[in-house]
């Protein structure tokens, strides 16, 4: 992931094809609730890995506690617990997004907090059960790829019946440009 920002960091401005591409996996994701599908389908379509497959894997030493701002977003009550989690989803050896994730544990079932804590799971595959949709807070496609990405989003996760249960910040690297063989 290091060489992968360090890459970012020198990039030029994105070719127009590089822009389109970036559009399209933009609209897909503001379409679908899971950014974890949308990855897993973004994946396979640029055969990125075989199989195409999304992990979570943990950043290490990453800890944001909840401040006043993720708790209100998520109505937690006083002294409730939030878990995070801070993972860069990838595909093979492609990271295509770093998100944070705070989260009710009280809000999800023992078998998926044990399974969050316990895999390089996405957070959207194992909470799919829930059919949960998504509440944009932001959904920016950045000025070209540099190191913070190509594309910055902000969701609140809720349940059909409007619990929310997840916060997200999701940014998606300049790798979701590369293309398998």
């Amino acid at each position: 992931m290091t060489l992968a920002l360090a890459m970012l960091s020198v990039a030029a401005a994105p070719a127009p094809d590089a822009r389109r591409l970036v559009r399209q996996l933009n609209a897909a994701l503001l379409a679908r609730a899971s950014a974890s599908a949308v990855l897993q389908h973004w994946c396979a379509q640029r055969r990125l890995a075989n199989p195409p497959v999304i992990v979570a894997r943990r950043v290490a030493g990453a800890d944001k506690p909840a401040d006043m701002r993720v708790r209100r977003l998520l109505h937690a009550a006083p002294g409730e617990p939030i878990g995070y989690r801070r993972v860069a989803l990838a595909c093979g050896r492609h990271v295509l997004s770093v998100a944070d994730n705070w989260y009710r544990p009280d809000e999800l079932t023992p078998a998926m907090n044990a399974e969050l804590a316990a895999t390089d799971h996405p957070f959207g595959i194992v909470v799919q059960s829930l059919r949960f949709h998504r509440v944009r807070l932001a959904a920016r496609v950045l000025n070209g790829p540099h190191r913070d990405g190509v594309i910055r989003q902000r969701a609140v996760l809720e349940t059909p019946g409007g619990t929310p249960f997840s916060y997200v910040v999701e940014t998606y690297t300049a790798a979701v440009l590369d293309e398998g063989p």
